[in-house]
C-alpha cells in the first residue's frame, strides 16, 4: 500500500487549537468572521440573516444530537460561532460543511473556519492533493471557506500567520489563496448531493407507542434525537426510571395508557442504534403477547428512551449539574483544588461542597440549568393540555421504509475503501513520475556539482576542526551554551593508562617465561637484565612498542584491515607479477591513507542519510561544509 501523506496519519493535536483545551469528541466547530468590524446590532442582524438563509435546508432535517446553531462572540473580535455534536452520524458533519459553503456563497464578505476533534478535517479529506509544504505543524490559521471555495494562506506570504493576519490576507489577496482545483474537487464531491442527500439519510418507521409519546412526536418531532440518545447511552441509574415509567405511563400504570400506531422519522444512524441493541421491556410496560412485533418493540425502546431522557434532564436541571458541572469539576481537579485527597473523605467532601456552592452562584449554572430544562419544559407544556387516542385514530400511518440498507453496509464500505485505494495509488503514481522527472532534470547539474567539489578541502577543513577546535576537553561549542566542564588531570590519566598497559604487556612476557621454567609472577616489575624500568624515556618507548605490537597481532586475525584504504593500494594493480612474500611484506608495512579513509567514510555516512538530517551533515554544517546531494540515492 502506498505511503500516505502527513495529514492521513496525523494523530497530533488539532493545529487550529494548539494550546487550548481538548475538543469534545465527535464535535464540529465553526466560526464566521465578517470582513469589516460590525457593531453588536449589525452582528445580530447578520446572525438572523444567516439562520434564515439555512432554514430551508434544516427545517425538516433530523439531527443526531443537536441542530445547527450560531451564537454571537466578541473574542478576539466580533464574529459568529457554533458547534455541533454529530456522534455516530457523520452525515451531520458533512451536512454542516455544505451549509457553511452555502453561507459563504450567500454572504461573500465573510470568511469561515471549521475543524473538529481530529483537526482540520477538510485538509485531511484532501490529503492526497495538498501542496508539498503544507503539513499539520504549519497549518494553523491557514484554511478557510470563502465565496464557495476552499482557501489556503500560502506559506510564502505568511510563514506563521495569526488569525488576524490570515483574515486580512484573504480580504486583500483572495485569489492568491484559492486552493488548487484538485482540492476543490475532493471537497465538492464530498458534499455533492446535499441537501437531497440529507433526505436520503432520513428513515421513516411505524411504531406502537403510548399516546403521550405520540402526542410529543406530533408537536415536537425533533425530540426523537434526545429519546434515542437517552436509550442508547443508558446506564444503571437511568434504567431505574424506565422501570417505573412515571411520566409517560401515568405513574407506571401501563393498563391505563392507550397505545397508538404512528410514523416516526429519524436518521438512519438512530434507527440502527435502536435495532442493534437488545432491551427487555419493563414489567409495567404493556407489550403484545405475540413476540417479534417490530412496531411494538421499537415503540417500547423509544418510550423508555423518552422516560430516561426526561427524568435525567429534570434531575440535572434541578441540580444544574450537566456537562457544564463536569467540565468545571475537571478543571478543579487539574488545578489541584482537591489536593490529592481521597474521594469520600471529610476534607474532600468539604471542598466539594464549597465548589458546588460557588458553581450554583455562577452564570454557568444558570445557563446550564436553562439548557437542561428546555426539553423538560417543552414536554410538560405539550402534555399539560388534554389529549386522547382519538386524535390519532383517523391518521393512517404509512408503512415503514425499506431497511435493507442496514444489512448492505459491507458493500458500501468496500466501495469506499476501493475509492480511497485508487486515490492512494494515483497519488503514489504522480509522486513517482515527479521524482523521475526531477532525476532527469537535475542529473547533469548534480554531476557537475560533484566534479566541482574539491574533496581535498574537506580533508583540510576536518583537520583544522580537530586541531584547532578540539582538545582533551572536547570540541568547542558556541558561547551561548553553558555545558558543565569536565575536570580531568591529563598527566595523571596518561600515567594510569601507561601503567595498566605496561602491566598487561609485561604480564604476557612473564607468562611465556613461566611456561619455560622462568621467573615467578612477582618479577613483572623488572626487565630481563634486572635493571629498573622507572626510566621515563625508556619506559615510554617500551610502552609504545609493546602496545603497537600487541595491537598489530590482535588485528591480524580480524578483517578490520580490509575496511581501510592503504597508501599503496592504488599501485597494487601495477605490481601483479610480484611474489606472494613481497605482497605480504607490502601489506604489513604499507601505511593507512588517513585522508582517503576520512573522505571515504564521511561520504559513505552522508550517503546513508539519504538526504535526511544526520550526524555527518550536522558535523560538516558546523564546519561550514555543504556536500552536494546525490540525487540518485534514496529515490
Amino acid at each position: 500500500m502506498a505511503t500516505p501523506p502527513p495529514f492521513m496519519n496525523s494523530n497530533n493535536l488539532n493545529p487550529l487549537t494548539q494550546g487550548s483545551s481538548r475538543l469534545p469528541e465527535d464535535t464540529v466547530i465553526y466560526s464566521i468572521y465578517p470582513d469589516n468590524p460590525l457593531s453588536q446590532d449589525s452582528l445580530q442582524s447578520l446572525h438572523l440573516q444567516i439562520l434564515n438563509a439555512v432554514s430551508p435546508f434544516t427545517t425538516s432535517y433530523i439531527w443526531q444530537h443537536e441542530p445547527f446553531t450560531l451564537s454571537i462572540a466578541f473574542h478576539p473580535f466580533p464574529h459568529l460561532k457554533g458547534h455541533l455534536r454529530f456522534g455516530d452520524n457523520l452525515n451531520d458533519e458533512w451536512f454542516t460543511v455544505f451549509l457553511l459553503f452555502r453561507i459563504s456563497v450567500a454572504f461573500p464578505s465573510v470568511s469561515i473556519q471549521v475543524h473538529d476533534s481530529d483537526g482540520d478535517f477538510l485538509l485531511i479529506e484532501a490529503a492526497y492533493h495538498l501542496p508539498r509544504w503544507l503539513n499539520p505543524e504549519n497549518s494553523q490559521n491557514r484554511s478557510f471557506i470563502r465565496r464557495g471555495k476552499l482557501h489556503i494562506i500560502p506559506q510564502s506570504a505568511l510563514p506563521n500567520p495569526t488569525l488576524t493576519e490570515s483574515l486580512n490576507f484573504l480580504i486583500e489577496n483572495e485569489q492568491a489563496a484559492v486552493a488548487p482545483d484538485s482540492m476543490q474537487s475532493v471537497i465538492q464531491n464530498r458534499i455533492a448531493g446535499y441537501p437531497e442527500k440529507a433526505k436520503l439519510n432520513t428513515h421513516s418507521v411505524r411504531v406502537r407507542v403510548p399516546v403521550s409519546v405520540a402526542r410529543v412526536f406530533k408537536h415536537a418531532p425533533s425530540l426523537i434525537s434526545l429519546a434515542v440518545e437517552g436509550f442508547y447511552d443508558r446506564d444503571m441509574d437511568s434504567m431505574k426510571h424506565a422501570a417505573k415509567m412515571e411520566r409517560f405511563l401515568k405513574g407506571g400504570k401501563g393498563g391505563e395508557e392507550e397505545m397508538v400506531t404512528v410514523a416516526v422519522k429519524m436518521s438512519r444512524a438512530m434507527y440502527a442504534q435502536l435495532m442493534q441493541q437488545r432491551f427487555q421491556a419493563p414489567k409495567c410496560y404493556p407489550m403484545p403477547p405475540k413476540k417479534g412485533d417490530l412496531e411494538a418493540e421499537l415503540g417500547m425502546k423509544i418510550a423508555c428512551g423518552f422516560e430516561m431522557m426526561y427524568q435525567e434532564k429534570k434531575k440535572e436541571g434541578e441540580e444544574g449539574k450537566g456537562s457544564g458541572w463536569k467540565k468545571y469539576k475537571e478543571s478543579l481537579e487539574k488545578s489541584g483544588y482537591f489536593k490529592g485527597l481521597i474521594p469520600g473523605s471529610n476534607e474532600y467532601k468539604r471542598l466539594m461542597e464549597n465548589a458546588e456552592e460557588y458553581y450554583k452562584n455562577s452564570s454557568l449554572f444558570s445557563k446550564t440549568r436553562e439548557m437542561l430544562n428546555a426539553p423538560v419544559r417543552q414536554i410538560d407544556e405539550i402534555l399539560s393540555l388534554p389529549y386522547s387516542a382519538d386524535e390519532f385514530k383517523n391518521e393512517d400511518a404509512p408503512p415503514s421504509d425499506d431497511d435493507s440498507w442496514l444489512y448492505s453496509g459491507e458493500d458500501e464500505l468496500n466501495s469506499a475503501l476501493q475509492d480511497r485505494q485508487k486515490e492512494m495509488e494515483l497519488y503514489e503514481l504522480k509522486r513517482k513520475k515527479k521524482k523521475s522527472k526531477e532525476q532527469k532534470d537535475t542529473g547533469a547539474s548534480s554531476s557537475l556539482k560533484g566534479e566541482d567539489f574539491d574533496l581535498s578541502e574537506l580533508v583540510k577543513t576536518m583537520q583544522g576542526f580537530i586541531h584547532k577546535m578540539s582538545s582533551y576537553e572536547g570540541a568547542e561549542v558556541p558561547n551561548d551554551r553553558d555545558p558543565k566542564e569536565v575536570e580531568l588531570d591529563v598527566e595523571r590519566f596518561m600515567k594510569d593508562v601507561e601503567s595498566v598497559m605496561k602491566y598487561q604487556g609485561d604480564e604476557n612476557v612473564t607468562r611465556d617465561m613461566d611456561d619455560d621454567g622462568g621467573s615467578s609472577d612477582m618479577d613483572f616489575d623488572e626487565s630481563e637484565d634486572g635493571s629498573d624500568m622507572s626510566d621515563h624515556e625508556d619506559g615510554e618507548d617500551s610502552f609504545m612498542h609493546s602496545y603497537s605490537d600487541v595491537m598489530n597481532n590482535e588485528l591480524k586475525s580480524t578483517t578490520l584491515k580490509k575496511s581501510f584504504v592503504n597508501a599503496n593500494e592504488q599501485t597494487s594493480v601495477k605490481n601483479e607479477g610480484t611474489s606472494n612474500a613481497t605482497e605480504d611484506m607490502d601489506e604489513e608495512f604499507s601505511p593507512v591513507d588517513v585522508d582517503v579513509n576520512l573522505v571515504k567514510n564521511l561520504l559513505d555516512s552522508f550517503s546513508c542519510q539519504q538526504g535526511l538530517p544526520g550526524p555527518t551533515s550536522n558535523l560538516l554544517g558546523l564546519m561550514g561544509v555543504n556536500l552536494p546531494k546525490d540525487d540518485n540515492k534514496g529515490k
